[in-house]
């Protein structure tokens, strides 16, 4: 290497949101970092920063996303810090990343990614399937509400929001009869078990880059760069390239309804792309192939071929 290493008196400092998973996320980069530098953990330093979107009594009274804010939500402070030099990197659920970065910030790093899968979650139900009309499912994701309903007008769908650990109480407390998370969130929890199913992409294609990490630097940090580069895994970035030009080409964020997944087979990258009315009452979908180093031409392919089928209205919502 030729920077300098952190050292337990001037440690590197992992900027991250403070809930149970997105600690497991700092901790894993941590980790890997460790690993491949020959570091010790004190070498380290986790600043936990608190963003808008983890206001507990916003959490609590189940407020709807979109009302809170939009694009950013869960970024806007730890970016701020970086900016501001109090953190080096960022560690961040790349799904709730918007497309474009801040001036001077660089996401160029990804963690090998894990199950894409949503869970369906329940106490006493085993699938998406096994749920009666009019039985109360409880999401914050516009994406699930709108493909729930499209498939299942006949369920009551209510705003459902907080970290894995409040979201089981509140099905304890029976706000609602089940719920979802990814099923990459649980697995990095060591809490599998907590899911009834994993829902197949072709009942409910992911979010955008679910089950992905990325890494967040200063794009003129040279000595970061050198240290993340051992870190990045070429196939979750070569899916990542395609799903979020999908998602910027249809001017996404995470609280929209657009779904997309790229899966590498042989030497192509396969995409599939769905755009919804929140209310689930028009579903558009798209896939193609193409060579995987075209994979970011395909999805800007594919989000202007739903643009060209959709009725005028049907953006309103953006």
């Amino acid at each position: 290497m030729t920077h300098s290493y952190p050292t337990p008196d001037q440690p590197l400092k992992i900027g991250t949101r403070g809930s149970p998973l997105a600690l497991a996320q700092a901790h894993e980069t941590r980790a890997r970092l460790m690993a491949a530098h020959d570091l010790p953990e004190a070498a380290f330093e986790i600043v936990v920063i608190k963003t808008t979107g983890d206001d507990r009594t916003l959490i609590d009274a189940d407020r709807p996303l979109k009302e809170i804010g939009n694009k950013g939500l869960f970024t806007k402070e730890i970016e701020e810090a970086m900016i501001e030099g109090r953190i080096d990197i960022a560690v961040h659920s790349m799904k709730d990343m918007p497309t474009v970065q801040p001036d001077g910030l660089l996401l160029d790093c990804y963690l090998p990614r894990e199950d894409t899968r949503d869970a369906f979650i329940s106490r006493h139900v085993k699938t998406l399937a096994d749920l009666a009309p009019g039985q109360v499912v409880g999401t914050s994701s516009l994406r699930r509400r709108a493909q729930l309903l499209s498939r299942r007008p006949d369920l009551n769908v209510v705003e459902f929001r907080g970290n894995v650990q409040t979201r089981l109480k509140k099905l304890d407390d029976g706000v609602a009869d089940c719920t979802f998370l990814a099923m990459a969130g649980l697995h990095r929890l060591n809490m599998v078990d907590v899911a009834q199913s994993a829902i197949a992409p072709e009942d409910m294609l992911p979010a955008i880059a679910q089950g992905a990490i990325g890494i967040e630097r200063r794009a003129d940090d040279a000595r970061m760069a050198e240290m993340l580069a051992p870190l990045n895994d070429l196939a979750t970035t070569q899916r990542l390239a395609a799903e979020r030009a999908f998602l910027a080409a249809l001017d996404g964020s995470c609280e929209t309804p657009i779904a997309g997944l790229a899966v590498i087979e042989g030497g192509e990258i396969w995409l599939r792309g769905e755009i919804l009315r929140p209310d689930g009452s028009e579903r558009l979908s798209e896939e193609g192939r193409a060579p995987i180093a075209d994979g970011a031409d395909l999805g800007r392919d594919l989000a202007a071929k739903l643009r060209a089928r959709a009725p005028a209205d049907f953006f309103s919502w953006l």
